[in-house]
């Protein structure tokens, strides 16, 4: 069998591969994700997943050649606004506060590239409803979860304490966790990294 790179240092990630029982090593990309996300301004929060996850596929596989590289990235809009990471605690409380009662769209993004080519790519959306969050449940939540919070594209860990800021989710469960894994665990069957 072969072996899959994860160009990501997202234990979220990790953990979803290493419980579907695919073997990786972790090589994160080093990418100024801000100046790529500027740079797309106008695009969708599909458009920009993707080439987030490219990118990242495609700089690690460049420096490792032969190996199958999986890059992936997870983009939120909301209102028009496409949402990253906050860095700090004060903006995740200002994003808590802003999708309380709001619909808001995720997509998560997988790449697999090789010699620094992409051979495969998925998307997969889910329409998040955040049900109306008192600025109580907000600092009660905020102070549980910490700073880690700042880790996750909309201050969510939705397989943990998360999952009490929705009323809704319509989509596919994996990709609200970060990764489209049903079909990318189709993908590495294909490139012959796990069984078929």
């Amino acid at each position: 069998m072969k072996r899959l790179v994860l160009a990501s240092a997202s234990a979220s990630r990790a953990g979803l591969l290493r419980a579907a029982g695919v073997e990786f090593s972790v090589h994160p990309a080093e990418l100024d994700e801000t100046a790529l996300m500027a740079a797309m301004t106008g695009a969708d929060a599909a458009s920009v997943a993707l080439a987030l996850a490219e990118a990242k596929a495609l700089a690690v596989s460049a420096a490792l050649p032969g190996s199958l590289v999986l890059g992936a990235d997870t983009v939120i809009a909301l209102g028009g606004d496409l949402i990253s990471k906050c860095p700090d605690m004060e903006a995740a409380r200002t994003l808590l506060g802003r999708m309380s009662g709001q619909d808001h769209r995720l997509v998560s993004a997988a790449v697999l590239a090789r010699d620094a080519k992409a051979v495969w790519r998925h998307a997969g959306p889910a329409t998040m409803t955040v049900r109306p969050l008192s600025p109580a449940f907000v600092e009660d939540y905020l102070a549980a979860e910490g700073p880690a919070i700042l880790s996750s594209v909309g201050c969510y860990h939705y397989e943990g304490r998360g999952a009490q800021l929705f009323e809704k989710v319509e989509g596919d469960y994996f990709s609200v966790l970060g990764l489209p894994l049903l079909p990318l665990l189709g993908a590495l069957r294909q490139e012959g990294v796990i069984a078929s």
